[in-house]
Formats: structure tokens, C-alpha cells, sequence
């Protein structure tokens, strides 16, 4: 991932903000004692881009990947829909309790903008759905330039996407949430669908740290820097999950993207163990026998 690269991560602030005021509201509302559900991993499953990552000989790259980590972020379902029997194919691929999480097709968010896409988005539910159980939270990752003079295309999204299939959303745009008024009103909308507010970690961008929670899912995107910090900065997540959890978080879905993507799985599982560390986890932690620290 590209969005918010920089050249020289070693003079970021990459301290985390603290929670928005009404993040602790909106955790406490969904009441949860026990332990969220936590899905890592990465943005794909390309034996091309994760180099390094695969055994030698490894003939089916999904079904190596879902060995290692219990969820995917499916960007590939940004740049086209893919037909059914595709869906019901990585179904079969990946063990019980796997999850997907795709993101909805370019079409929707950046050529017709939220505008007279019912049809687009029943075409792209009527094959995602095959993925049954093991469909995860989609997501709609806006266009940068999408502006807030558009609100009413969000609020008219919102208002008709299917209550039964779990939505979380991306805004680029700064005035979204560095315009009070329109967060304010933006956060009323996302919480009364129940849609997830995505947060973007990446060094470029932190503007976008907005840190608001609507609804039981943190569902985050970290761009690392293929630097040092890096680490830090997960140990640092790891913390603020920690605080969620006892505020009564559902859901953790952490997404690790690198510029370099081969450094991913190795963020990943070192974030896995932190976590397993941390907050009680028992989760896998990807090639355990081979991991170390890049820096």
C-alpha cells in the first residue's frame, strides 16, 4: 500500500492520540465481558508480493496462507466482482473459523461515487455471500478526493445496505473528520446503521488517526514504514486494544499492509504474539519457528 509513504519515517510523531471522548461510550453500549474476536492478517495472499513467506513448492498460496493466519483483507474485490463460484472455491480453501474481509468493488466508490449503485451492490452481495459464515466485516474505501458536499450519498448508502451483512467504512478526505460539524454528524450516521468507523494508521496521513469508534468493531488498517518504528508502533495498538477489550470491545479486525509487502507476515506475527502476550489470546502465530525482528 502506497497511501501516506513517506521518505523519511524516522521524523514522524507516530504516537497514537488518545481516544476520541465518545469512543468509551460507544464500547460501553455494546457490553461485551469476555473475549473479542480478533482477526490479523494481511492484504493478500500473493505468493508474488508476500516473497519469502511460502514454503518452496507450495502449489495453492490461500491454502498455505489460511494454515498461517485466520483472516485475509480482500482487496482484490476492489477491482473487479468476481463470480460466484470463485467465492464458494476459497470457501472450501480455508479451515473453519477463517474469515474474509473484501472490499467493495471500485465501481461503488470511486466511479459512481455512492450514486445509483444498488445494482452494483447487489451484483457484488450475490456472489460475496457464497463465502457463508466465513465472510467477515466489508469494507468501502473512499476515494481521497471524496468530499463531504457529498454527505448525502453516505447517509443514503448507509440507510440502504443490508443490516445483516456487517459494513465498515474509509474516509481520505481530511475534512471528514477534522471538520467538527461534519464528524459530528458522520458519527451519527455511522452509529445509527451500526457500520464501522475504519481507522488508517500510515505515517503520511495522520490526520486520519480520528481514534472514534461507532459501534463494537475496531477495525484497523496499519501501513508500516519498513522501519524500526514499526514495531513500536504495534506495541503501542497493543496497549490501546488491551483498553478497548476491557471496555467491552466485540471485534478486532487489524489489517497489516507494508510498502514492501514481503515484510507484512512478519509484522504480523509479531503483532499476534504481542497480543497473545497482552490481552489472552491464543492465537497462531504465523511460522513461529522462524520469525524475527527485520530491524
Amino acid at each position: 500500500m502506497q497511501f501516506g509513504s513517506v521518505d523519511h519515517p524516522q521524523d514522524i510523531d507516530f504516537s497514537l492520540p488518545a481516544d476520541h471522548i465518545d469512543t468509551s461510550s460507544v464500547l460501553f453500549k455494546s457490553a461485551n465481558k469476555g473475549q473479542p474476536n480478533i482477526f490479523v492478517g494481511c492484504s493478500q495472499w500473493s505468493k508474488t508480493k508476500l516473497k519469502g513467506f511460502y514454503p518452496v513448492g507450495t502449489k495453492d498460496p490461500l491454502t498455505y496462507y489460511a494454515t498461517q493466519f485466520n483472516s485475509v483483507e480482500l482487496n482484490a474485490t476492489f477491482y473487479r466482482i468476481f463470480p460466484p463460484e470463485t467465492f464458494t472455491t476459497w470457501y472450501h480453501k480455508t479451515p473453519d473459523g477463517f474469515k474474509f474481509f473484501p472490499k467493495l468493488y471500485q465501481d461503488i466508490s470511486h466511479w459512481k461515487r455512492l450514486k445509483d449503485v444498488d445494482n452494483v451492490v447487489d451484483d457484488y452481495l450475490y456472489s460475496a455471500v457464497n463465502l457463508k459464515e466465513k465472510l467477515g466485516t466489508l469494507f468501502l474505501q473512499m476515494h481521497t478526493n471524496f468530499a463531504p458536499k457529498d454527505f448525502d450519498r453516505v447517509e443514503d448508502f448507509a440507510k440502504s445496505w443490508p443490516t445483516e451483512i456487517p459494513l465498515a467504512v474509509e474516509f481520505r478526505h481530511t475534512d471528514w473528520y477534522n471538520d467538527r460539524s461534519v464528524a459530528d454528524r458522520l458519527y451519527d450516521v455511522l452509529e445509527t446503521y451500526n457500520i464501522s468507523n475504519i481507522i488508517v494508521d500510515t505515517p503520511g496521513r495522520r490526520d486520519l488517526m480520528h481514534m472514534r469508534l461507532t459501534n463494537g468493531t475496531a477495525f484497523i488498517r496499519f501501513v508500516g514504514a519498513n522501519h524500526e518504528s514499526d514495531y513500536s508502533r504495534l506495541d503501542e495498538w497493543v496497549e490501546r486494544l488491551k483498553k478497548w477489550k476491557q471496555n467491552g470491545i466485540n471485534d478486532i479486525n487489524f489489517f497489516v499492509h507494508q510498502n514492501i509487502e514481503k515484510e507484512s507476515p512478519l509484522l504480523s506475527a509479531y503483532l499476534i504474539e504481542r497480543l497473545n502476550t497482552e490481552l489472552g489470546t491464543n492465537l497462531k502465530i504465523p511460522k513461529k519457528d522462524q520469525n524475527q525482528k527485520l530491524f
